[in-house]
């Protein structure tokens, strides 16, 4: 998209045309552990816990040849991919690459979004680096990454959201797909509905269920048919369906949560293991709350039982939590009424929320934006 491309795709909105980049780092976990090991290059790699418990966080392109993707069980990864190297996840050296390909994206776009550690939303419309072209400034953001990090990454770019980041999926890895105004109804309606990012399976197979399986059967039907079938989500499959997404990039998205969680090898079954182990991931939640300034007033605790089944109890309090001894006193007060259990403990999470200055309006947003660091 350049220059010439700013004009109205036919929605009828009054605003120019938006000049949006999705970038989208290919399997960025894995990738990382391949760059820094060249022995693992080439190989099937699965970042995760290799235990009976054990969850895979990102699976290598070798890997996902065989099947294997991110919250799989290790156990069922192994199964398809006999091959398959286990390595610990280091969370720390992730976040820092992020930053690093986030500076990057700086020099682009002052308005940026990251959804995570390995994608983000960038507005271009204002040229910042004075390129004259989106599809410039894309090419241009790829080539520093692969330089400056040695890893490579997925665009999208478009008029809207929606489009940049169904476009960044669609040449992966390492690609760039440019969908300009006028082509984005065409280019959605001739895509899977499973492929749209907001449906999920369970909404995928209803709509499979009523003849809708691409863009265009759901370009097809009117928005009374979709307020019958889909309430209150019949306006924004509707725009879906047609290229549409008014959605602004949002520099500095508020943070709505950060929490901690660990599966266990053996399931915990005494009051004192399952204390302990409370205490050890407060403390990794509180550490993280502490580097950002972050203090919050709602404290979950999650369990998951040895059935698989889980639960969720929540404590708010009066003023912020301050300090690491107060979360997890928080923490002991939900924990306390589940003690003793008749089942052991195969999870056990926590999260902090309700965060200082966070507006009422904020925490109704897509839980999308929670920032969980999951320890495998």
């Amino acid at each position: 998209m350049d220059d010439r491309d700013d004009q109205r795709p036919g929605d009828g909105a009054d605003t120019p045309v938006r000049k949006i980049i999705h970038v989208d780092m290919d399997a960025f976990y894995a990738s990382v552990e391949q760059r820094d090991a060249p022995s693992l290059r080439g190989k099937p790699v699965a970042v995760g816990g290799s235990s009976r418990r054990g969850v895979v966080a990102a699976a290598s392109y070798e890997a996902r040849r065989f099947g294997v993707r991110s919250a799989m069980p290790s156990v069922t990864a192994k199964r398809q991919c006999p091959g398959l190297i286990f390595v610990p996840p280091r969370f720390e050296v992730y976040r820092d690459i992020s930053y690093q390909i986030r500076a990057i994206f700086r020099d682009y776009a002052d308005e940026v979004e990251p959804l995570s550690l390995d994608e983000a939303y960038l507005d271009v419309s204002a040229d910042k680096a004075g390129l004259g072209s989106a599809t410039a400034a894309a090419r241009l953001i790829r080539r520093r990454i692969r330089e400056e990090t040695g890893l490579t990454a997925s665009a999208g770019v478009s008029y809207n959201k929606f489009i940049a980041k169904l476009a960044s999926d669609q040449n992966k890895p390492d690609g760039l797909t440019v969908i300009p105004p006028g082509k984005g109804a065409a280019f959605v309606q001739a895509l899977s509905i499973r492929r749209f990012h907001g449906i999920g399976p369970v909404t995928a197979a209803k709509m499979e269920g009523l003849g809708i399986f691409s863009g265009a059967d759901l370009a097809a039907k009117d928005r009374l048919w979709l307020a019958t079938h889909f309430g209150n989500s019949a306006e924004w499959l509707y725009n879906l369906a047609r290229g549409i997404d008014h959605r602004r990039v949002k520099s500095n998205r508020p943070l709505k949560s950060l929490g901690g969680e660990r599966t266990f090898f053996n399931d915990l079954i005494s009051d004192t293991e399952i204390r302990e182990a409370l205490a050890h991931v407060c403390t990794v939640v509180w550490d993280r709350a502490a580097k950002r300034g972050a203090r919050g007033r709602t404290v979950t605790v999650k369990l998951r039982y040895a059935d698989f089944r889980t639960i969720t109890r929540a404590k708010s309090v009066a003023t912020p939590i301050l300090d690491g001894a107060s979360l997890l006193a928080a923490g002991e007060a939900i924990l306390a009424p589940l003690l003793p259990t008749e089942q052991g403990i195969r999870l056990l999470g926590v999260t902090l929320s309700r965060f200082e200055g966070e507006q009422e309006e904020e925490r109704e947003e897509q839980a999308g934006s929670a920032d969980l660091l999951s320890l495998i």
